[in-house]
């Protein structure tokens, strides 16, 4: 019997890029010089300097514990995650954040580079309510240094995100 060739990505995807473009949703890649130096500071406001994006355009991933459960976290990254309220907004009662190394297992993403779209495992997903205020918001695209543009609900609806207000300035 035969073997089934193996999907490929695309030239440089994701596998973020890659599940926007089977979706057939509208996106924008935004590629800039990751500096490891920076790392110490936060790369979501790496990205934004570096695109010249406000940052409260550009969202970070966070991947927290709510009640023994991975969730994900969308938050600009101008503010942090509000961890009372994510683990309200899933019904939970209590939220930390997760062990580096079981988001990056989990995920199939180094950190700095997490994306909630093209996950190893589909983890539930809150998105923070002031990403509705803006047409189009940045994530990350799967990698440090790529970063990919589009609309809080086309995000919303591949991840099966919900809004909340889980952000705080």
């Amino acid at each position: 019997m035969a073997k089934k060739p193996k999907k490929q990505q695309q030239s440089g995807g994701t596998p973020a890029t890659v599940a926007l473009t089977a979706a057939g949703t509208a996106f924008t890649v935004h590629a800039y010089e990751h500096d490891p130096a920076s790392a110490s500071a936060s790369y979501g406001e790496e990205a934004a300097e570096a695109l010249g994006v406000s940052p409260d355009r550009v969202f970070k991933t966070l991947v927290a514990d709510v009640d023994g459960t991975l969730t994900v976290a969308v938050v600009p990254v101008a503010g942090s995650l509000d961890l009372k309220a994510l683990a309200s907004a899933v019904g939970g009662k209590r939220a930390t954040m997760a062990d580096p190394a079981a988001a990056e297992r989990t995920t199939g993403y180094v950190r700095g580079g997490i994306s909630p779209l093209g996950q190893r495992k589909r983890l539930r997903t809150v998105l923070d309510a002031s990403a509705r205020s803006h047409p189009t918001i940045c994530v990350s695209a799967g990698r440090r240094g790529l970063e990919v543009e589009l609309a809080p609900t086309d995000l919303a609806a591949l991840t099966g995100a919900l809004f909340a207000e889980i952000g705080r300035e």
